[in-house]
């Protein structure tokens, strides 16, 4: 029995594990044919083969929500040293699961 679902390689999606044979990489026919597209186009040239290529406004979302997430982990730790109480602490720890998750699903 396999351990726990694997991510797309291409959306991050969790894939169905059907049991038997080899493991899928992608969850669907569509995240497939991109991979193969992108590995396509950098074919032959110096970028390599599992490069995530971004666009600036891309970059500049992920840099803002991985901003956000550390900003979160700081709230934690600084209420921990100031000894805050459970309920505020489960908040905070909620603030820092969701800004994970929002990053965590960046492609």
């Amino acid at each position: 029995m396999r351990a726990r679902p694997r991510p797309c390689q291409w959306c991050g999606r969790e894939i169905a594990d059907a049991g038997m044979g080899r493991r899928r990489q992608y969850c669907r026919q569509s995240c497939r044919q991109r991979a193969y597209e992108q590995r396509a186009l950098v074919k032959g040239s110096s970028v390599p083969e599992d490069a995530v290529v971004l666009s600036a406004d891309e970059a500049a979302a992920l840099s803002d929500r991985i901003y956000l997430v550390r900003c979160a982990a700081e709230d934690v730790a600084t209420a921990v040293a100031e000894g805050a109480d459970a309920g505020e602490l489960r908040a905070l720890c909620a603030e820092l699961l969701a800004a994970a998750k929002d990053a965590d699903g960046w492609r």
